[in-house]
């Protein structure tokens, strides 16, 4: 008799784990791949910001990050320093994570996110007396418009 609840035992913690594994999958995966030039220093500050929010972040140092973008479908007016790549969605640039976790839940038909340029304030691009210019994250859908994702550094 106790071989059978070792057993039962075993079959139930392990029916659990396969639930929560499954449950975790669901909600999408932490897991970001960012492509960044060997020199960019501000991307190193975007990816403290994104390891900060709990994603986990691969950084790859490419030659052109250039050519990541443009292969995931990001046209050249659009761009930044870096690209991310999450869920099947390409990150252009210094995005907040709270937008890329937004994206990630209502998993919109698009391209991915972007913020063009380099925004000052925005994540990775803080500066020291804490200046913040507005900026926008932009939904780049799959047909290359975009519409505002969100609006960032607003006097309310």
């Amino acid at each position: 008799m106790p071989q059978i609840n070792r057993r039962l035992l075993i079959g139930s913690a392990a029916g659990l784990a396969l639930t929560g594994s499954a449950r975790a999958q669901g909600r999408g995966s932490r897991q970001l791949a960012v492509y960044k030039s060997p020199t960019c220093g501000c991307c190193d500050g975007w990816v403290v910001h994104m390891r900060q929010a709990g994603f986990t972040a691969a950084v790859h140092v490419v030659a052109d990050p250039g050519t990541v973008r443009r292969a995931r479908g990001l046209p050249d007016a659009l761009a930044s320093c870096h690209t991310g790549v999450i869920g099947g969605y390409a990150i252009e640039g210094h995005v907040p994570a709270a937008d890329v976790v937004r994206l990630l839940a209502e998993r919109p038909e698009a391209v991915g996110l972007t913020v063009p340029r380099m925004p000052m304030g925005s994540p990775g691009m803080e500066t020291p007396d804490g200046r913040k210019a507005p900026f926008d994250t932009l939904l780049v859908l799959r047909s290359g418009e975009t519409r505002v994702f969100a609006r960032h550094n607003r006097a309310a």
